[in-house]
C-alpha cells in the first residue's frame, strides 16, 4: 500500500505538467489586455504599454510559460495583477478556505441523508416509502442548483426571515452565526448529491440482500437490524465511497453557481472574477488546484477501499 500511494504521488508531477501546459496556453487565448483592464479605459497606451512590461506581458509566451513552470517547482505561483499584487498562493488559500468549509458541510449532509434514505428505501423496497424517496431523489438529480438555491432563499430568507439570504462568515465568528449563513448553500449543494448517493445505495442495497450470505445470516437468528446493517451495509460502501469522493471533488472544484447566488466568497466565484479581470496567474493557480484535489480525492478514497474491505489489494 506504502509504494502504491507514493507512485500516485508522484503520478501527480506528469499530471500537474501537463494541467499547467494546457491552461496556460488556452488562457492566453482569451481576448483581453491584463493591462488594459486594471489600468481602466482611461489609461494611455504608453501607461499600457509600460505596466505590460513591468508584469512580463510583452514577452513571447512560450518565454513567458517557461519562467512560470520554472517558479511553480520551486513553489511561487506568482503574484496576482488584480488584487493588488498579492501572492496567488494567498489569495487562492484564502478562498479555499471559504470552499472548504461549505462543501464539508454540503458532504456531510449528502453522506449521512444519502445513505439513511438508500438503506430505508431498499428495505421497504417497492413500498410506499421507497417510492416517495425514489421521486425525491428523480426530483434532486433533475432541480438545478442555481433554482434550488433562488427557492430556498426566497422561502426561508425572504419570505420567512429565518436565515440571512446572501453573505458568509467564518467560523472565527461562531460555529452558530456561521452555520446560519452556510445552510442555505450547503442544502443547496447536499440536495443533488444526496440524491445520488441515495440512489446508489439503494441500488447496491437490493443487489447485497438478495446475496447467498445474507439469507444465511436470516436462517440463522439474526435480528433484521443485525443484517441491514453490519452484513449487508458494509458490502454496499465500495460503491458508494466513490460517488461520495467524485461529489467531494466537484464540489471542492468550486460549487460556481451556488457560491454566486450566496454571494459566498469561494474559489469558485474567485475563478469567476479572475476570468472576467484576466488575471492569468490566478485563473492558473486555481485550476491546478483543482487538479490537485481531484488526484488527492482519488488516492484518499482508494485507500478507504482498502480500510472498508482489507480483501483489496493494490
Amino acid at each position: 500500500m506504502t509504494n502504491y500511494i507514493l507512485k500516485r504521488i508522484l503520478a501527480l508531477i506528469p499530471i500537474m505538467f501537463i494541467v499547467g501546459l494546457f491552461v496556460f496556453f488556452i488562457i492566453h487565448l482569451i481576448p483581453g489586455n491584463p493591462a488594459a483592464m486594471m489600468l481602466g479605459p482611461e489609461a494611455t497606451p504608453e501607461e499600457i504599454d509600460a505596466f505590460s512590461r513591468s508584469m512580463g506581458l510583452d514577452r513571447p509566451i512560450p518565454i513567458q510559460f517557461v519562467e512560470w513552470i520554472s517558479n511553480v517547482v520551486k513553489g511561487d505561483f506568482g503574484t496576482s495583477l488584480f488584487f493588488q499584487g498579492q501572492q496567488v498562493t494567498k489569495v487562492v488559500f484564502e478562498h479555499f478556505k471559504v470552499t472548504l468549509t461549505l462543501t464539508v458541510l454540503g458532504v456531510v449532509l449528502a453522506i449521512i441523508l444519502g445513505i439513511i434514505t438508500g438503506v430505508i428505501a431498499a428495505i421497504n423496497h417497492n413500498n410506499i416509502l421507497d417510492r416517495i424517496i425514489m421521486i425525491i431523489t428523480s426530483a434532486g438529480v433533475s432541480i438545478p442548483n442555481f433554482w434550488l438555491g433562488l427557492m430556498l432563499v426566497l422561502f426561508f430568507a425572504i419570505r420567512f426571515s429565518i436565515l440571512p439570504p446572501a453573505g458568509f462568515k467564518p467560523l472565527s465568528a461562531g460555529l452558530g452565526e456561521s452555520l446560519r449563513y452556510l445552510i442555505l448553500p450547503a442544502i443547496t449543494l447536499a440536495f443533488g448529491q444526496t440524491s445520488l448517493i441515495a440512489r446508489m445505495t439503494r441500488s447496491n442495497m437490493l443487489e447485497v440482500l438478495r446475496s447467498d450470505y445474507v439469507r444465511t445470516a436470516r436462517s440463522k437468528g439474526l435480528s433484521e437490524l443485525m443484517v441491514n446493517y453490519k452484513h449487508a451495509l458494509k458490502n454496499v460502501l465500495i460503491p458508494v465511497i466513490t460517488i461520495i469522493g467524485l461529489s467531494f471533488a466537484n464540489l471542492m472544484g468550486g460549487a460556481v453557481v451556488t457560491e454566486q447566488i450566496f454571494n459566498i466568497p469561494g474559489v469558485g466565484r474567485l475563478l469567476i472574477k479572475s476570468v472576467f479581470t484576466r488575471d492569468y496567474p490566478v485563473i492558473e493557480g486555481i485550476v491546478l488546484y483543482i487538479a490537485a484535489m481531484w488526484v488527492i480525492i482519488n488516492l484518499v478514497t482508494d485507500v478507504l477501499y482498502v480500510i472498508i474491505d482489507p480483501r483489496i489489494e493494490y
